[in-house]
C-alpha cells in the first residue's frame, strides 16, 4: 500500500533533521580535532555515522513504501563551540529535538492507521532512548570534571574507546 502524502512528507522532513544533526556531528568533529580533543573527535564521527545510517534508513522506506524521497537542503552547522560541555549540551538537546520529531511522526502514523510506518518508528523510539542516554552521561561526565584538564584528558580518551553500534 502506498504510503499517504502527508506522512511521507513528515519522513522527508526527517530525512532532513537525520542529516543536518549528521552534519552538525561532522562539526563538533572538526571543533574537536581542532583542539587536539582526538577521543572527543571519534566520539562525534561515530555519532554522524550513526545520524547518516538513521536517514538511510527512512530513506530506504519510504522507496520500500513506493514514497517519493525528497532531500532538503541544509543548513550550515553551528561551528564556533566554547568547550567540550557547550558541545555535548549542543548534542543533548539536538537529539531531545530528534526524539521529539520521530514522536511526532509516530503521532501522525497512528492517526493516519498507517501501521507499517507505527511499527517502524517503534525502532527510533527505542534508538533515542540510547541516544540521550549517551550525550546526558558525557554531559553529566564533563560537568563532573569542570576546567580540569587531567579529567577531560581521561574523559577525551573515554570517548576514543567508543565502539560503532
Amino acid at each position: 500500500m502506498k504510503i499517504k502524502k502527508n506522512v511521507e512528507k513528515a519522513i522527508n522532513d526527517q530525512i532532513a533533521m537525520e542529516l543536518a544533526s549528521a552534519y552538525t556531528y561532522l562539526s563538533m568533529a572538526a571543533y574537536f580535532d581542532r583542539c587536539a580533543f582526538n577521543g572527543f573527535a571519534h566520539w562525534m564521527r561515530l555519532q554522524r555515522d550513526e545520524e547518516e545510517q538513521h536517514a538511510m534508513r527512512f530513506y530506504n522506506y519510504l522507496h520500500d513504501r513506493d514514497g517519493k524521497v525528497e532531500l532538503q537542503a541544509l543548513d550550515k552547522p553551528p561551528h564556533d563551540f566554547t568547550s567540550p560541555l557547550k558541545v555535548f549540551e549542543l548534542s543533548l538537546e539536538s537529539e531531545k529535538k530528534v526524539t521529539a520529531s520521530i514522536h511526532g511522526l509516530y503521532e501522525l502514523a497512528q492517526k493516519e492507521k498507517d501501521h507499517a510506518t507505527v511499527s517502524m518508528l517503534k525502532w527510533f523510539i527505542d534508538e533515542q532512548v540510547e541516544e540521550e542516554k549517551s550525550a546526558l552521561e558525557m554531559v553529566d561526565k564533563l560537568k563532573l570534571a569542570g576546567d580540569h584538564p587531567g579529567a577531560l584528558l581521561i574523559l577525551d580518551k573515554e570517548a576514543g574507546q567508543r565502539s560503532g553500534g
